[in-house]
């Protein structure tokens, strides 16, 4: 069978241990497999990069197993050529199985070629990714956010919910962040008002003197956390407001396509390829989307709920 890859390597990856197997090649060409094993912990990863670099490996693939295969990208994303792979593709075949031979087998079928990499995206991509999906968890219990965050200012003497209209407002937003310093004065909060709230500034003073303590701006501060998602999404500017112009898409939709489904669409051979990596199949016939939906039971529905959401909301406009 043709070599692919001459010096390539597969690791079987555990929660607290992640078994390697580099194939090299010998003077006579034959293949020179080296098997190691390693802890998860990040300085036993770094060695086993630095391993795999001493022995030239230039590709290396690992299942796609739950959340464990994060860290070992991580380290080693930017020295090799990485392949994370779905688990059904790469079935061992019957017999005794052991985690050298799992990592074995995933060398063997990485250096000819037989292995498709799974979708991964860029470093920053990821960051934007998993802000989106925190703050789209957010959004989905807001009204019990501020509810909290009425509970904190009550329990602190704070009353600012009996004259703000809306405590996350821009007035009473930024009121709630400057609450976040030591010793504030209630005369400097209330000048913080903007526009009809600034005639309640005499009411304001008095509604931002109470007993606010440590534990109150931790639990304030960690309400506030997902505000800031919104400066990640910066260096993406031109492509969320190039898929704004789709009918049904606004601000919202296009942030979480984008972090889904990142930037470069050159990585999916086909639109269909694309909505089958969402789990969107709805042109197949039942049976087949039944049978789809087993083989891939862990695919992510959040781009597909909300674009349901997005094309509802378009057609009642």
């Amino acid at each position: 069978m043709q070599v692919v890859y001459e010096r390539c390597a597969g690791l079987d990856v555990h929660k607290r241990t992640v078994v390697a197997c580099a194939t090299t090649p010998k003077a006579d060409g034959h293949p020179q497999k080296d098997r190691q094993t390693f802890s998860t912990m990040t300085v036993e990863i770094c060695q086993m990069r630095d391993w795999l670099k001493s022995l030239g490996v230039t590709h290396v693939a690992m299942e796609s197993t739950g959340v464990f295969w994060k860290p070992i990208y991580n380290v080693l994303e930017g020295h090799f050529e990485l392949l994370v792979v779905n688990a059904q593709h790469i079935k061992a075949v019957p017999g005794r199985k052991t985690d050298q031979k799992d990592a074995e087998w995933i060398a063997d079928l990485l250096r000819h070629g037989l292995l498709r990499a799974s979708f991964v995206p860029s470093a920053q991509e990821r960051e934007v990714r998993e802000f989106t999906r925190h703050r789209t968890k957010l959004s989905q219990e807001r009204s019990r956010v501020i509810n909290r965050v009425q509970k904190v200012l009550e329990d602190a003497n704070i009353k600012l919910a009996a004259v703000a209209s809306d405590v996350m407002g821009k007035s009473a937003h930024a009121m709630l962040q400057a609450l976040l310093q030591d010793d504030v004065d209630p005369a400097t909060l209330a000048e913080l008002a903007l526009g009809k709230m600034r005639a309640k500034r005499d009411l304001l003073e008095q509604a931002l003197t109470g007993l606010l303590k440590e534990q109150h701006r931790f639990l304030i501060r960690e309400h506030l956390e997902h505000i800031k998602i919104a400066e990640r999404l910066r260096p993406f500017e031109a492509q969320l407001t190039r898929l704004e112009t789709i009918i049904g898409i606004k601000r919202r939709l296009a942030e979480i396509i984008l972090a889904e489904l990142g930037t470069d669409m050159g990585r999916f051979p086909s639109s269909r390829h694309l909505a089958r990596l969402r789990r969107n199949v709805s042109w197949e016939s039942p049976k087949r989307r039944q049978a789809f939906q087993r083989q891939d039971p862990q695919g992510e529905s959040l781009v597909t709920d909300s674009l349901g959401r997005g094309c509802s909301c378009g057609c009642s406009q």
